[in-house]
């Protein structure tokens, strides 16, 4: 009774994550077939098939500046919130200091705060130094936000790496720089390139912040999206949104196959 009654709970448990991950990925479903509706509106099932909206896409400028624009914040986002979080992860797990909780706590709190409380800080912050509308603006709140990731991927590889490496290259009269250089980043690059895969997701999908500090000047792809549900339902949203969709896909099967890869190289 006990066997049968476990059985059916773990199927129940089965059952149960399937439909949530059907709810999660069920929208996949129905914004990809429309954004290659022929219709002048949002429609599904679509009745006739066309490319207009992504020619749409391409052809307006508006577009392809906001695409641009994400992608070199991202991109500078990554870059800034992988280097200093990796440093705070070093002087995390590795160094002597008291309060260590709490300077983890705060490099945290981007993640428990409600963006709209950061956004609101921000905006106060960057409007009394006049960088409203800046693209800098941009990547300096995306980096707060996406900070956190960084620090968690890197300090929980740090934490899985055994010192004695990094001991046996001191030894041997290696300096604290060409430790980290040759053994450490190695060894904990698959966390370093996880972190700075979710930074460069946080800050290309980032919207609310983005609606406080973009201006009229730097407009993202997500703020641009979000004009483009507020002012008008434009059917070039779905054809936006499937590119980010296949974009995600894409992305994340590159991170985990150069993550495999950096494990069979650790292993040999």
């Amino acid at each position: 009774m006990n066997s049968y009654q476990s059985g059916f709970e773990k199927w129940l448990f089965y059952f149960f994550c399937a439909c949530i991950l059907l709810f999660l990925i069920l929208p996949v479903f129905v914004i990809i077939p429309i954004s290659f509706s022929a219709e002048k509106f949002l429609q599904f099932p679509p009745k006739e098939f066309s490319l207009q909206w992504y020619e749409e896409f391409f052809n307006k400028p508006v577009w392809i500046s906001a695409t641009l624009l994400s992608f070199k914040i991202a991109i500078l986002t990554m870059i800034f919130a992988t280097f200093l979080g990796t440093l705070a992860s070093l002087s995390l797990v590795r160094g002597k200091f008291k309060s260590k909780k709490i300077v983890y706590g705060a490099l945290l709190s981007p993640l428990i705060m409600p963006f709209i409380i950061v956004a609101v800080s921000l905006y106060y912050f960057f409007a009394k130094i006049n960088m409203i509308g800046s693209m800098w603006s941009l990547v300096l709140a995306h980096t707060v936000l996406a900070l956190p990731f960084v620090v968690i991927n890197v300090t929980a590889s740090l934490q899985g790496l055994d010192i004695t490496f990094e001991r046996a290259a001191i030894s041997l009269g290696a300096n604290r720089l060409v430790t980290f250089i040759k053994v450490t980043f190695p060894l904990i690059r698959p966390g370093v390139i996880s972190g700075a895969l979710f930074a460069f997701i946080t800050s290309f999908d980032e919207v609310v912040i983005a609606i406080f500090l973009s201006g009229s000047r730097s407009v993202t792809l997500p703020k641009q999206m979000w004009d483009g549900i507020r002012i008008a339902i434009n059917p070039t949203i779905s054809s936006v949104a499937s590119l980010l969709i296949v974009f995600s896909i894409l992305l994340l099967v590159s991170v985990e196959i150069l993550r495999r890869h950096s494990a069979k190289k650790m292993i040999s």
